[in-house]
């Protein structure tokens, strides 16, 4: 990887040491570009008119779907449903199918606790003392249960649970199991056919992509078995005063018009992936993940928070400050990053943490990114 190369495709790091990827990920030249590129040459809209405009639009879409099918090494395009975003990809699945009871880890997302919550369906399974996945705990918890929906990499502390041991065990238990891979996805290489994960939702602003959009994988069999929870436009190809027929899938879930060039431009950040490699991003994260940790634990002012391990996700807190207070300091020396229960409130309440300061990298970031970290943590921690 020339990360130097890499940088100049995103041209606000040089103004901003940009730690927060983990929130929102930059967006490379090239998707701009594409963005771009819809509104001014093909502005209209996919599916719906007979112009050449339509039909451009409607290729691009079906490039992208492609592009997402082959990334996920999934078997059929059909099974590429578009969506705002991950929360709506938890959502859709948690509203069209039937689902008597789920078990969840004590480590998820709101996007994958609230949707379950609110249909009162939901057990929780704790993590070891350790923060890691209770493995003995849910070969027992699993019984009994019609669908596994946990996170693959925790947004908390960059954790990834053993997912192909959990899908191995769920399965032989009947249940199904849905993955949200917001944090996986960007960042490490994963086929879905290897895993036979039945579900799994990500977002496209997590991985160089546009905002509000996103994507849920689900087996062919399974989005033939569910029923949209949002009906309209683009979901029927006919209707009556008493019935309507809809759509194929997976265009029956995707109702009303689209962001069309949030969709065209995902189709760019797919490509800008695929050149990087996604086993270079891993170990390029590993990297700068090491040298973080070992300059930290030198700092006998810093706590960590939750799991230390090699993803490019690290939580802590400087002892007697507010985790809040010091992202406001280093945002004054341009250095973003987040700060708080980062969408996690179960998880901190539950441990009785107030909240922590979270570094989050990605393969624009380089050694000096945090080395700039480090030195205006130390003069935070010197004043203290």
């Amino acid at each position: 990887m020339n990360i130097e190369k890499i940088r100049k495709d995103f041209p606000i790091l040089d103004k901003v040491t940009y730690l927060d990827s983990a929130c929102i990920s930059l967006k490379p030249i090239q998707v701009i570009n594409k963005i771009n590129e819809y509104y001014n040459q093909y502005p209209a809209c996919a599916g719906r008119s007979a112009h050449k405009l339509s039909k451009k639009v409607d290729e691009e879409i079906y490039k992208t779907r492609k592009s997402i099918q082959k990334f996920l090494n999934a078997k059929s395009e059909k099974e590429i449903v578009f969506t705002r975003n991950t929360t709506e990809s938890i959502n859709l699945v948690a509203r069209s199918l039937n689902i008597k009871n789920v078990l969840i880890s004590d480590r998820e997302h709101n996007s994958n606790l609230l949707p379950w919550m609110y249909l009162h369906k939901f057990k929780i399974l704790k993590s070891k003392d350790d923060y890691t996945f209770n493995m003995e705990l849910f070969k027992k918890e699993v019984k009994n249960v019609s669908l596994v929906s946990v996170v693959f990499t925790s947004n908390i502390d960059g954790y990834s649970l053993p997912i192909k041991e959990i899908i191995k065990i769920a399965h032989e238990n009947k249940a199904l199991v849905l993955l949200d891979a917001a944090q996986a996805v960007p960042h490490k290489e994963i086929d879905v056919k290897k895993l036979d994960v039945d579900f799994l939702a990500f977002s496209g602003h997590k991985m160089l992509g546009p905002t509000g959009t996103g994507i849920l994988y689900a087996k062919e069999k399974l989005l033939e078995e569910m029923k949209p929870f949002i009906l309209g436009g683009h979901t029927v190809y006919n209707s009556t005063y008493k019935d309507y027929n809809l759509e194929k899938i997976p265009e029956r879930f995707e109702a009303g018009l689209q962001d069309y060039a949030g969709i065209i431009g995902l189709q760019e950040s797919v490509k800008y992936l695929n050149n990087i490699g996604m086993k270079n991003i891993v170990e390029h994260e590993a990297k700068l993940k090491k040298y973080l940790i070992n300059e930290l634990k030198n700092m006998n002012k810093i706590s960590f928070v939750g799991n230390l391990n090699d993803s490019g996700v690290l939580s802590f807190n400087i002892k007697g400050m507010n985790c809040h207070d010091v992202a406001i300091i280093l945002d004054q020396n341009n250095i973003a990053l987040r700060s708080g229960s980062h969408c996690c409130h179960s998880w901190f309440n539950a441990n009785k943490i107030d909240g922590s300061v979270r570094s989050s990298l990605y393969l624009y970031n380089n050694l000096e990114d945090c080395k700039i970290l480090i030195e205006n943590l130390k003069k935070i921690s010197k004043y203290l």
